[in-house]
């Protein structure tokens, strides 16, 4: 039975990832803050399958410990401060979880289980305004707030550790992808709870930044097999993970609210409060190369998972709403 070691265990990717492993047999190991309260809801169903440990990215000792006690195969390094705008407003904290907190969970692999395979969750945002399109493993980065810098330091230093002390280390330029487990500030999961809230009485409008910026959108699900088929090569190499289509923030809209039978056009406000300070106006992957190479497709379309995205939000609302 494989180990994989998963920081992040409890976000929308951990808990797929988790589910994905289990399935394929590996004892599941994930990483948990100590914190007062316990905020597993994405890992409930799981949460009698899989082991946790206490450690944190902030903390060198703890992540040493944690490798070296479980000794995993496979680490999933999934853990950051992940939303775009709030790195804005935490640019520190941002720097020492997204990109410090990278360095940190290398040095301890590299300390306490040097055989071990390791991924890091790399980012679109690091191509921020693209200098081609679609965007590719050769593409040059140009981040445009504190987040993608931020990972753009950690994109470098996996590739450094891996040129430098030959560990076997990944990372996964994942664009976008969403699910019901999405966290409800990101703006996939900001539309589809605002059409359903609209549609059960609950509000009057949605209220939302650039509708014209473009985001090549997935199914989170789907990427998690691209990011085992990763680790599962002979020779450790970053791949572009995306579908290759492009849609805008308007037909996200349009495409949620149709699917409770509204028009977006009589809800949405356009609001500059949510712009943000640089923004990002379009990202498009070029998948080429995993599919060539690790054979991976994805299997869910953008209107399907926008609809059972809505459809979820629909189930956790409908008992407070009237139609």
């Amino acid at each position: 039975m494989p180990t994989a070691l998963i920081s992040g265990i409890t976000g929308q990717d951990g808990s797929y990832l988790a589910e994905f492993l289990l399935d394929k047999g590996y004892r599941v190991i994930g990483i948990v803050r100590r914190s007062s309260t316990t905020p597993y809801e994405r890992i409930a169903h799981l949460i009698d399958r899989v082991e946790l440990v206490s450690a944190d990215l902030l903390d060198q000792t703890s992540l040493t410990d944690a490798v070296g006690l479980y000794q995993p195969d496979e680490v999933y390094n999934l853990a950051a401060q992940s939303f775009v705008q709030t790195s804005w407003s935490q640019p520190v904290l941002t720097g020492e979880f997204t990109a410090l907190g990278v360095t940190r969970m290398l040095e301890a692999v590299k300390k306490a289980a040097p055989k071990a395979r390791f991924y890091q969750a790399s980012s679109s945002e690091m191509f921020g305004k693209v200098q081609e399109s679609p965007q590719r493993e050769t593409t040059p980065f140009y981040p445009r707030s504190p987040y993608g810098v931020a990972k753009v330091y950690a994109h470098w230093i996996t590739v450094n550790y891996r040129e430098s002390f030959g560990l076997y280390a990944v990372s996964g330029i994942l664009f976008n992808h969403e699910s019901p487990r999405r966290g409800l500030e990101f703006v996939t999961r900001k539309v589809t709870d605002g059409a359903v809230r609209i549609k059960l009485g609950l509000a009057r409008e949605l209220r939302l930044g650039n509708l014209e910026a473009r985001r090549d959108w997935g199914y989170a699900g789907d990427y998690v097999d691209a990011m085992w088929r990763m680790l599962q090569q002979d020779t450790p190499d970053d791949y572009v993970i995306g579908t290759g289509k492009t849609w805008s923030v308007r037909q996200l809209c349009d495409t949620a609210f149709r699917a409770v039978g509204l028009d977006y056009r009589d809800y949405v406000v356009q609001d500059e409060r949510f712009f943000r300070p640089a923004e990002v106006d379009l990202l498009v992957a070029d998948p080429a190369k995993a599919r060539r190479q690790l054979g991976w497709e994805p299997q869910v379309g953008f209107e399907e998972l926008i609809d059972t995205m809505v459809r979820a939000d629909m189930d956790r609302h409908a008992p407070l709403g009237r139609k």
